[in-house]
């Protein structure tokens, strides 16, 4: 098992996400998405106080072409959050390598030294050796992850969401869920989250300049041949995924979910 560098990053230690796609035998781009989907979680979500810097830093890496690629940074509470999606050995692996390593780091900047294990058995002694010292700090730790393992398992619509771009109509997410867009904006309204002004659906306060919405001009001409405009409201990717969260909560599935079900 080769070793996790941690280094400083703006005066917080992590560790690149390359490094942990292959410290657990995971495709670096599986990674990603999979770090994108708790990202997008933590932002969206209004139950969660969490900022995402204090888990994951989008950064970047250069190729062999010299190009720019994305990446992460992960902190320790981030490393906690990939570890506890992880079973059997690599799961125990990876977790000693990880709290060994920021360990280590730790050491080395008071001025000591402490070795990385090399193998399952010292893993396991590395991993219980360090559990009495981190007790605090995983009890934290898993009251954090708690509002993020409710949205488990991430499922197929969710994932649609990640990898979607651009607005979309409140009946288009609707028929997402085989529902009209007067039930979804009646749902809305109950959460408090919107509420209608001539004619437009606008968001309460609490939510305006979150970046869940946008408004559109929309041309219309009436009956009697008079042209107009009209404002509609569209929701971004973010909104998309907030209104997923309520539906989830509500206890109904996107289409696509029940099918795979």
């Amino acid at each position: 098992m080769k070793e996790l560098t941690v280094f400083e990053h703006n005066h917080v230690d992590v560790v690149d996400s390359r490094q942990v796609a292959e410290m657990i035998g995971k495709d670096h781009a599986h990674l990603m998405r999979d770090i994108a989907g708790y990202a997008k979680i933590i932002e969206s979500s209004s139950q969660t106080k969490f900022g995402l810097a204090d888990f994951f830093i989008p950064s970047t890496y250069k190729d062999a072409q010299d190009k720019p690629r994305p990446c992460y940074l992960l902190t320790k509470k981030g490393c906690d959050m990939v570890a506890n999606k992880m079973t059997g050995e690599k799961g125990v692996l990876f977790t000693a390598a990880y709290v060994t390593a920021f360990e280590a780091m730790r050491k080395h900047i008071e001025g000591g030294v402490m070795a990385l294990p090399k193998d399952y058995p010292s893993a396991l002694r590395a991993l219980a050796d360090t559990v009495e010292q981190n007790q605090k700090l995983l009890a934290e730790n898993e009251a954090q992850r708690q509002p993020i393992a409710d949205f488990d398992p991430v499922r197929q619509y969710v994932d649609t969401i990640l990898n979607s771009k651009g607005s979309l109509a409140t009946s288009q997410i609707a028929a997402d869920y085989g529902m009209s867009a007067r039930a979804l904006n009646r749902i809305l309204r109950e959460e408090g989250i919107q509420h209608s002004v001539n004619g437009q659906w606008i968001l309460y306060k609490k939510y305006m300049g979150q970046g869940y919405t946008d408004s559109r001009t929309i041309h219309i001409t009436h009956t009697d041949g008079r042209p107009d405009t009209k404002m509609q409201t569209y929701w971004t990717q973010k909104g998309r995924m907030m209104i997923h969260n309520i539906l989830t909560a509500r206890g109904i599935q996107a289409v696509m979910d029940r099918e795979e079900a």
